[in-house]
């Protein structure tokens, strides 16, 4: 069985839809908030010395870290319902692009804009710093959204992106950001928000008020 290290609609969503996806057994282990809760930092700290999420700890025993490396293992053996589409398919270039892009490019933006006084000491500083990360990483989106593909980001099939796009549109700049800047990630979106598969997943970590 699998067990995931987490917080409720952080990164490591992107990890647990795709464990209820496949059907994996799997135990989800919920930390507070990782900024604030020096306990929870150090618990996770025993399993990912980042005290990060998505952590999560395979079958075997050991652990993967790194979501775009997990969503690669998972998809190992899942025949007809993979999320990655296989060596040879004709999506598979373009997939691997923006998986990386996405966990290289846009979601470093939350690792270091999150909590900038991690990375930034002054704290007139601090304000700048964060709205400049802010204007870059909606660059970024409007970047993905001139990649999309139709119905699904990679075409005719639902992939790992799809459900990657779901979760982080969920983050800063917000749903109504996309809406307005992004509508082709909007309607993925909201496509894999409606999958009858995730329902009890969506409401566990972004719960409709």
């Amino acid at each position: 069985m699998f067990t995931l290290f987490g917080v409720p609609g952080w990164g490591s969503a992107l990890v647990e839809a795709q464990l209820v996806w496949y059907g994996h057994r799997f135990q989800p282990v919920d930390f507070d908030n990782l900024f604030t809760s020096a306990e929870s930092r150090a618990k996770l700290a025993k399993v990912n010395p980042l005290a990060q999420v998505p952590t999560l700890q395979i079958p075997d025993g050991s652990v993967m870290t790194e979501s775009a490396a997990i969503t690669l293992l998972l998809a190992d053996g899942a025949g007809a319902k993979s999320l990655v589409p296989p060596p040879g398919d004709a999506a598979r270039a373009q997939f691997l692009r923006w998986l990386v892009f996405l966990v290289a490019n846009v979601y470093p933006t939350f690792t270091y804009a999150d909590d900038p006084n991690r990375f930034v000491g002054d704290k007139a500083a601090q304000g700048d710093y964060e709205v400049r990360i802010k204007i870059y990483r909606e660059k970024l989106w409007r970047i993905v959204e001139g990649a999309v593909g139709e119905p699904w980001f990679c075409g005719e099939k639902m992939t790992a992106l799809d459900i990657y796009l779901s979760v982080m549109t969920h983050w800063t700049p917000k749903r109504p950001w996309f809406a307005a800047n992004c509508p082709k990630l909007t309607a993925i979106a909201a496509k894999v928000d409606a999958l009858p598969e995730l329902q009890a997943l969506w409401q566990r970590h972004f719960p409709k008020k």
